[in-house]
């Protein structure tokens, strides 16, 4: 059986826990507590940059996200989360790209601010820019339909859909973006984000936690 180990504070991690349970896959659930459990000798054999997630399969171990997700695409038919068609396909790893370099870092910034890890004004105004930026190039795609690609969930809305709903409560508000808000709330409806939501307790409890672990990302 296919081992996660995963956080379910983190967006790189949920992206891949909702992909195992949209294609309905059977796996066990490793909790990685990011307080020191990334360090140990034991997970630094399979992730040697003590980053979530990991996917183990037998003997073949897979780290970073979207690899894992293209693996999970190429062994396990059923469900697809990608679509065949050129355009399509290329949309959706377009989304998954911005997502991942452009939206990722935005989202530290704003929740270092938000937090009071960090008293930059300068920056954080830039990155609510930025976000606004990224949000009106995804309402444009995503245009009248469902999801990023016509009618069906894929990867793009897994791992957009990990990341957009926290704006708001960051201090970007989706008000001026109607099509992706409508998207939001269909998301977060899902069963699978639902299941995978963290609780308020689980991003409590992670809060001392994330201090360190955002002012090295902002660091880099």
């Amino acid at each position: 059986m296919l081992k996660l180990y995963h956080n379910p504070i983190s967006a790189n991690s949920r992206r891949v826990w909702i992909a195992l349970l949209e294609k309905e896959i059977p796996f066990e659930e490793i909790v990685v507590k990011l307080d020191g459990d990334q360090l140990t000798p034991e997970f630094l054999e399979i992730s040697p940059f003590h980053h979530i997630p990991v996917l183990v399969d037998d003997d073949f171990i897979l780290v970073e996200s979207l690899a894992i997700l293209d693996y999970l695409e190429a062994k396990y038919s059923q469900t697809p989360l990608l679509p065949t068609e050129a355009k399509a396909l290329a949309t959706v790893k377009m989304v998954e790209m911005v997502t991942v370099n452009e939206l990722s870092p935005i989202l530290t910034r704003l929740s270092s601010e938000m937090m009071g890890f960090t008293k930059e004004p300068d920056k954080l105004e830039q990155a609510k820019q930025k976000a606004h930026t990224v949000l009106k190039f995804f309402e444009s795609i995503l245009g009248e339909h469902s999801y990023f690609s016509n009618d069906c969930l894929t990867r793009a809305d897994i791992v957009a859909g990990t990341m957009i709903p926290w704006l708001p409560s960051l201090g970007v508000p989706l008000d001026k973006y109607p099509k992706l808000s409508v998207w939001s709330k269909r998301l977060i409806q899902r069963e699978t984000w639902q299941k995978t939501q963290p609780s308020p307790e689980a991003i409590e409890a992670f809060i001392p936690q994330m201090e360190t672990l955002m002012k090295a990302q902002l660091a880099n």
